[in-house]
């Protein structure tokens, strides 16, 4: 187990800095000068600009660069952001990665508890009714886009009834519309996932055995189906987990939430290239260390599983 983890983190430590080197080339190679886009409409001398690209390191090589960059990183400086009055990257961090934690854990949490039972309801009752329904409201939850959904939360709760706040942060009536924009889409994702878990076990030949020696149906789903459905489940939610991190960005912006996501998009629209490089190592780090959690979960619920 620990040569595994090892190599895990040798091979962690190496996509995520694979992830930081493409996101560097496509940041600078994209059109645009974010000095100029600084600049505005102002008039100002090109010597002057000529400065402030020196300052800011952006008349080096993209290579010399990048080495500078990734030199700061590892003795712990973010440097600079050139589009938030040279506020330290790491502040701007710190300020909004509380905000995009708190609504990742609410609405993914609240997914969970309401996809599993779901799901394991749905498998349980195959070819009911509810089953049926069931199905049917999941595919319309996966097929719906949440800026879609959160934009008709906001049109009708917001706008028409005015009811819930549209935007901002600060009380708990901000959190209801986003949560709910993000669970119910990966509610039903995980629903359907979860269902077809279980009616993959409640197909194996141990289950119909243990049925045909007289065991009630209750004893046969806690004692052989539930419990060999963790194993598939862990891996759903662990890898659903790190997607989920990354797609928090559209719904941030729709609901002009002050998070991580948010300040992401702001920063690539003004070309702020060590805000964007900053919040890639960061999230690329975090889909890393939630794969590997759920890997050594996988070998924690069977002991049969043994990584060598």
């Amino acid at each position: 187990m620990p040569r595994y983890v090892a190599s895990r983190l040798v091979q962690g430590i190496f996509i995520v800095w694979l992830v930081t080197l493409m996101v560097f080339a496509m940041v600078h190679l994209t059109p645009g000068d974010p000095i100029l886009i600084l600049k505005g409409d102002a008039v100002v001398a090109p010597e002057v600009l000529d400065q402030m690209r020196a300052r800011w390191g952006l008349d080096q090589p993209l290579p010399v660069q990048y080495l500078t960059w990734l030199t700061n990183i590892l003795r712990g400086d973010f440097g600079r952001s050139l589009s938030f009055g040279g506020v330290p990257v790491a502040t701007l961090i710190r300020q909004t990665l509380p905000n995009t934690l708190a609504l990742n854990v609410l609405a993914y949490g609240l997914a969970i508890m309401v996809a599993v039972p779901v799901g394991l309801l749905a498998a349980t009752r195959h070819n009911s009714l509810l089953d049926y329904l069931g199905t049917a409201l999941m595919t319309v939850g996966v097929a719906i886009p949440n800026f879609w959904l959160a934009l008709m939360l906001i049109i009708i709760f917001s706008l028409e009834f005015r009811w819930l706040p549209a935007t901002g942060a600060g009380t708990w009536k901000h959190y209801i519309l986003p949560v709910v924009a993000l669970t119910l889409g990966q509610a039903a994702l995980l629903a359907r996932l979860t269902r077809a878990a279980v009616l993959e076990v409640l197909g194996e030949d141990y289950v119909r055995t243990a049925r045909a020696k007289g065991l009630s149906e209750q004893a046969v789903l806690w004692r052989h189906v539930f419990r060999n459905v963790a194993l598939p489940l862990v891996t759903i939610i662990g890898y659903r987990a790190a997607y989920f991190i990354t797609g928090l960005v559209v719904i941030e912006t729709v609901f002009a939430w002050p998070g991580l996501g948010r300040l992401a998009v702001s920063a690539i629209f003004r070309r702020d290239y060590l805000t964007v490089q900053a919040i890639t190592l960061l999230t690329a780090a975090v889909v890393v260390s939630v794969n590997l959690v759920t890997d050594l979960l996988y070998a924690y619920l069977d002991p049969r599983i043994r990584y060598d």
